[in-house]
């Protein structure tokens, strides 16, 4: 008979977890840097961003879509940051050529991780409401929605991309965001947040 092994081998769970790093990694780096000016205070965000990922990934109930679940958790975290320091407005984290009105933005508000249990709780089932209403969404919607709110990209470059005229693109953004915020605002009035 063997011994026993004296250090434990990377389970499943921790080579996903591993892959899902080393695969997003330099995509949510750009995303971050993009939004933060202080390259200090974007690593910051990025080591909090997959802390996180880790804890989330290791609960009972998976991530289904670990990129957008990443990118979600770094715009979180960039808007976070912002209410905390008051240094920059919001509007800011948008270019100059796009429309950075209300009607475009979702501004998802999840409550700190700090705040205790209710918090995490709160905060879990607000991303999976989220998750399910962009499932609801018209392909093309949840599409725009997804390419810039969750990966940083550009109205200028998606219809360069796409040829898809940019009053197109926006309407389709807006009808996502009004879709988002009506099935969440649900969640938050029952979770009375």
């Amino acid at each position: 008979m063997e011994p026993p092994p004296t250090s434990q081998p990377m389970t499943d769970r921790d080579s996903d977890i591993a892959a899902t790093v080393v695969r997003e990694r330099t995509r949510l780096v750009n995303f971050i840097r993009r939004r933060i000016r202080d390259p200090d205070d974007a690593e910051d965000i990025l080591q909090d961003v997959f802390h996180e990922f880790v804890q989330a990934y290791r609960l009972p109930a998976p991530i289904e879509q670990a990129s957008a679940w990443l990118f979600r958790a770094a715009r979180n975290r960039i808007i976070d940051r912002f209410r905390k320091k008051k240094e920059q407005p919001l509007t800011d984290l948008f270019e100059a050529d796009e429309d950075a009105s209300s009607e475009y933005r979702l501004d998802l508000a999840l409550p700190a991780h700090e705040a205790g249990p209710e918090a995490l709780y709160a905060r879990a089932v607000l991303l999976k409401a989220l998750q399910d209403a962009l499932d609801e969404l018209p392909p093309n919607q949840r599409e725009v929605f997804i390419a810039h709110e969750l990966e940083g990209r550009s109205f200028k470059d998606m219809v360069a991309e796409s040829g898809v005229a940019l009053n197109t693109l926006l309407a389709r953004k807006r009808y996502a965001v009004l879709h988002l915020r009506a099935r969440l605002q649900a969640i938050y009035d029952e979770l009375d947040i």
